[in-house]
This record gives C-alpha cells, structure tokens and sequence, in this order.
C-alpha cells in the first residue's frame, strides 16, 4: 500500500461532527489543509487509537490537534491549532505545534562563533534570534516518508546557509502513538559543525483549547535549579537554585500561584511571567526521565513529559493578547495556554559552560520526548 493511499484512508476518518456523548465538536476538514507551499504538498494526517488521536500536517510539522479522554471520558482537543494552512500562514503567533529548528529558543544579537568563524543569523526577536528564524523548520513544508495509524516519519533538509547556518542538515523526526503516548524522536546528520537544538512548540491547555485559564493547571517540574535571564531573555550564564523564588515547581503548586511577584521578582518581571529554561533533574546526562506533570482539576486530564534533553523552557503564554483565532473560532487569550519545550539551553552557542549544542560530521543528532496523558489519582 502506498503512503498517499494510506494517508487518504486515513483522512477519511475526519470528520465535523463525532460521536456527542464521547468526543467534543470537531472541525478539522482534510481539505482545508491540501495545498502547495513553494511547490511542495501539504496535508493533514491522523494517528489515532482508542486512548488517543493527534492530527499532524507536514506545514511544520505541526501538530494541528489532539485529542485525550476527561474524567467524564469525554474527547477533548488540548492543543491549539488552526482549522486550516490558510490560518496558520496569516498567524500573528507563527510557532503553533511546530518542530522547531535548527535552534529552539534564542541565540544572542544572532550572531555565534564556531571554528573561529562568525556566523550571522537573522534577527526575529528583538535584537536576539528566535527558534531559527522566520524561515526555521516551523515555515516548511517537510516530506511524509512513511505514515500508518500509529506513526508519521517526517524529514527535511536544511540547506548550507539557509538561516545563516552552516552545513547541509538532514533531519528526521517520527511522530509515534502508543497506548496513551505520543512520543517524538529526532535524528539529525552534518556534512559541517553546526548548532542544533530541535523540539516541538505545541501550545496545551488541558481543559481543551479555548477553555480559559491555565492559571489553575497543577504543575511540577523536576528542576532545582533553572537558568535566570537578563534583558532579551537571554540566559546569564548562570544556574541557579529554584529554591526560594517563583520558579520552584518541584511540588505540585498553581501555574498562577506567584504570579503576584510579577512586580518584585526581577526574573519574573523580565519575562512578563515564566518564560524561562529549567535545569532537569538527570541520573545520568542523556538519560529518559520525568520532566513535568501537568494536571487541570476541572477535566482531570494529567500530561507527563519525559525527555532525554538536559532543559524543558517553561512559558505561560504571556505574551497572548487573542490577536489570534484558533479553529473553534475562539481567541487565542493571554495565559489561556501554555508550552513546555524539551531542549538544550538557550545561547548555548554563547554560554560555554552551557552542555554542547554542535553536531558535527561523521555524528548523529538523537533525542526522544514523550507526552503520556492520563487522568490524576
């Protein structure tokens, strides 16, 4: 069976209105995502099993939806997204549910040296680069090279130059469900020394999307230290200890819960809110291990996150203002939905006590997250 034909039977599945009593509305329509973009073909696909289903389109490599059961097993879509590529072109926020590359976060006034080369990359963020530029991976259309109703394998080659980076860059990153999990896997060669540090920017509120909030969403993350930032929300180079401050999740508390020192915590005022990495807490360097618990008390949905990246950037959508309409025709509101991205540090190119972001020839780019969703005890 061919991948087009295996993807149009999967795309047969969606559908505007599901079963009422087990899935909310739902929107989604294949058409409103077959288009051309540079002369390459997007498209939407499904993985899908009784605990879970999660929409991709290979614009990105986003993903557009997904889907996990409340208490009352009812469906619920707690990703935003929008309803077709049109929408995600035109968004005034352009990082929806995307892979991210070939830096995620911000490299310092974009400029980095390595082999004793400067290299100059686009300014999208202030004075600072953000997550590879406004053509990074985010703004591609990737090929589908292999797709069934458990996984996607999705890659792309980022040429030399492109975004001011060196080296031609072939990347490979497979969408797996699995029981209640959606794990990601990245793999990345080099034919020169170059950064990289890949991961995806899906925006979650665990009530559902549009559903208020998050304030009141649970959260731990297994960090006690975390890296503080100055103007730019570049990193000082420092760790520091999270004891103490606004950004000691390492017990369950509210994401609102300090948002009342917004004025008298420098960090927090800085970011306008958490908009910060954390330094995970690792048996070993690259090892798989828990890196947040989210849980939303109304729906009772909890999503665990383990990853094999030294970092997760924890931010509370702050910088929202409903300047965007996600596909339930609701605004995308400020802290109405929240990220938490597996990665390496920020300026890690720049930070030499930062651990090592270059990938060089004759090596291989390999890291794994997972997202297990669940309902709480």
């Amino acid at each position: 069976m061919t991948i087009k034909t295996i993807a149009f039977a999967l795309l047969l599945s969606l559908f505007v209105f599901c079963e009422a009593a087990k899935k909310e509305e739902f929107v989604l329509k294949a058409s409103n995502f077959q288009t051309l973009i540079k002369g390459k073909r997007t498209d939407l696909y499904l993985l899908k099993n009784e605990h879970i289903e999660v929409y991709i389109t290979n614009y990105g490599g986003r993903i557009v939806s997904l889907l996990t059961p409340d208490k009352s097993g009812l469906m619920g879509d707690v990703v935003l997204g929008f309803k077709s590529i049109a929408n995600y072109l035109k968004a005034n926020t352009p990082f929806h549910g995307c892979l991210v590359g070939r830096y995620g976060n911000r490299i310092a006034k974009g400029k980095f040296e390595l082999d004793e080369k400067i290299y100059n990359l686009p300014i999208n963020n202030n004075e600072n680069h953000l997550h590879g530029g406004t053509e990074g991976f985010h703004n591609q259309v990737w090929e589908v090279v292999a797709v069934d109703q458990s996984s996607i394998v999705l890659t792309y080659l980022s040429e030399d130059g492109e975004m001011g980076y060196p080296g031609n860059l072939t990347v490979e990153v497979t969408y797996t469900i699995n029981d209640n999990e959606l794990s990601i896997a990245y793999k990345a060669t080099t034919d020169k020394a170059t950064p990289i540090n890949m991961t995806n920017h899906a925006f979650f509120n665990l009530a559902g999307e549009a559903k208020g909030s998050i304030n009141d969403h649970l959260l731990m993350i297994n960090a006690d230290h975390f890296t503080p930032v100055g103007e730019g929300l570049i990193p000082l180079g420092e760790i520091r200890a999270v004891a103490g401050t606004p950004f000691d999740f390492t017990k369950f508390k509210t994401i609102g819960r300090d948002l009342n020192q917004l004025e008298s915590d420098t960090q927090l005022k800085l970011g306008g809110g958490y908009d910060h990495n954390f330094v995970l807490n690792k048996e070993s360097y690259d090892s798989m291990s828990l890196a947040a618990r989210v849980i939303d008390p109304k729906s009772g949905r909890q999503m665990d996150i383990m990853t094999e990246e030294p970092g997760i950037q924890f931010y509370g959508g702050n910088f929202m203002n409903g300047s965007d309409i996600g596909k339930y025709d609701t605004k995308f509101d400020y802290r109405a939905s929240f990220a938490l991205e597996t990665q390496h540090y920020p300026d890690s190119p720049n930070q030499p006590n930062f651990p090592n972001t270059i990938l060089k020839p004759g090596e291989t780019y390999q890291t794994k997250s997972i997202y297990k969703f669940s309902l709480a005890d």
